[in-house]
């Protein structure tokens, strides 16, 4: 092998590589902001960033002390954000994707859970509505809310008007109840030192009292995930079907733009304009066929989706056109934003790359978002992939009918117009 001729090529392609400053920037800006972005995500909140909450609702319809204790609890838990809404608000809320889980206090169940407390009562129930997209928020909340029940039944029980109550009306109970000699003794050594304990001024009776063996849990769960029917199950195909399809939609159009680029160097579009044919014509051209082949990438994908992993549009099928159609031209479009901006097809292609992985991480394409930070969420609203996902799951699996893909269509369209705009003011016809 003759070495010099080797060393030569290697050395021009060094240059030419050095000679491209964009290049040379975003080959090293693009692995590392990549890195620090998942870095910053799954590190959890720093010391001087709020961490982000989990957005909960309480329907309280008891109106007890222990339930209005339970929602003071929630209400002051950092890891909360606590809404008190009606439960038909509640219930759109939680299968529009909103709000995590809500929780129900039914009537009676201060009393009832108060009962249970000491093991001779019923328990009462609480419902959950969750979205069944988020079960680690569910498991989390379900955690949390155990904490508070537990706190509130006990220091009422054990310190409140109801606990001096409930021991007054079980004493007679256990006396002459059927349980076995030693366990009645114990029991009723024990509430009457509770009953001691009421009648003393001291105070500190509610951490007394939690800690004690014998107390069973006051209340069962009764979950129920809102998806689009209550005999329908949630098939998390549906959202990685949005998410991928979107990703693809979007590297196929870059991809397309590059290739405008690499015409445009070899004098294409010079060409094009000596003929009889306006600039918007031509981009509308190519507008037009990008969204077509968007479309087609976009269709196949669910087709292939429903025939093998049985998704199914629960809501409305013209509403998921819609969105789809939406989709498929803010991709396009944004092909051409590239083939306008890019400096040069090797420039373009890297800056794409980080600007479509971007735009897909913080969609929740890959990872939900309720993972993100709190300020990052907040973010996420002028991303076009967030609205896209949201509006395909809104679609398929959540079952949301004609209105809720209004807002999306609208919001994807915009995006639309603003990459056109900008390609059609800043797009090149030949190199500089």
């Amino acid at each position: 092998m003759a070495l010099i001729p080797l060393l030569a090529m290697v050395r021009k392609d060094l240059q030419l590589f050095l000679s491209d400053r964009r290049s040379v920037i975003v080959s090293f800006v693009v692995p590392i902001a990549i890195a620090s972005f998942f870095g910053s995500i799954f590190s959890g909140p720093g010391s001087n960033s709020e961490p982000a909450r989990i957005a909960i609702a309480i329907i309280d319809q008891d109106a007890s002390a222990i339930s209005r204790s339970i929602v003071a609890g929630a209400r002051a838990d950092k890891s909360l954000k606590l809404a008190m809404p009606t439960e038909a608000e509640a219930r759109d809320e939680v299968r529009r994707g909103k709000t995590a889980v809500a929780v129900i206090i039914p009537k009676g169940f201060g009393e009832a859970a108060g009962n249970a407390f000491f093991g001779n009562g019923e328990k009462p129930q609480l419902s959950l509505l969750h979205d069944p997209s988020r079960g680690i928020e569910l498991a989390m909340v379900r955690g949390i809310l155990t904490q508070h029940v537990m706190e509130a039944v006990s220091r009422e029980m054990f310190g409140g008007e109801q606990g001096r109550r409930a021991v007054e009306q079980t004493l007679p109970g256990i006396a002459s109840s059927s349980m076995p000699a030693a366990e009645k003794r114990a029991l009723m050594e024990m509430l009457n030192s509770v009953q001691k304990f009421y009648n003393q001024p001291a105070a500190g009776g509610a951490q007394a009292g939690t800690g004690r063996r014998g107390l069973t849990m006051p209340y069962n769960v009764r979950e129920e995930a809102m998806t689009a029917g209550s005999n329908i199950a949630y098939n998390g195909y549906s959202h990685s079907f949005a998410g991928m399809a979107i990703q693809f939609l979007l590297f196929a159009m870059a991809n397309a733009g590059i290739e405008m680029l690499i015409e445009r160097q070899r004098g294409l579009w010079k060409r094009l304009r000596s003929a009889p044919v306006s600039r918007l014509t031509l981009l509308a051209g190519k507008a037009a066929s990008g969204a077509i082949i968007s479309l087609m990438i976009l269709l196949v994908a669910f087709a292939f989706a429903m025939i093998v992993f049985r998704v199914r549009i629960q809501g409305s099928i013209l509403g998921f056109l819609g969105i789809s159609i939406a989709c498929a031209v803010m991709a396009s479009t944004f092909g051409l934003l590239v083939a306008a901006l890019g400096n040069s097809p090797a420039t373009a292609r890297g800056v794409t790359t980080l600007a479509v992985l971007m735009m897909v991480m913080l969609g929740g394409a890959w990872v939900p978002t309720f993972i993100f930070p709190a300020w990052l969420q907040q973010l996420t609203v002028i991303v076009p992939v967030r609205w896209a996902v949201d509006g395909l799951d809104a679609m398929t699996w959540r079952g949301i009918g004609l209105s809720g893909a209004l807002i999306p269509v609208a919001v994807l369209l915009g995006f639309a117009a603003a990459f056109a705009s900008v390609a059609a003011s800043r797009f090149r016809w030949e190199e500089g």
